[in-house]
């Protein structure tokens, strides 16, 4: 694996485990158009913001 001329070891263990270079899947959903790694990233993105809403803040009850 080379980056920018530097010479990476162990570019294997560093490698996507997506292909990126192949073409993308999107989801229709009428005029709605997204990647599914875009939603997979809005959904991570939801369920920490659940999660922070919800969780107790540490240190909070005294």
């Amino acid at each position: 694996m080379r980056i920018t001329g530097l010479q990476v070891s162990g570019g294997s263990a560093l490698a996507a485990p997506v292909d990126l270079n192949g073409t993308g899947r999107y989801v229709h959903w009428g005029v709605i158009q997204v990647s599914v790694a875009n939603l997979v990233v809005i959904g991570l993105m939801l369920i920490v913001f659940v999660a922070a809403l919800l969780l107790p803040f540490p240190g909070g009850r005294r």
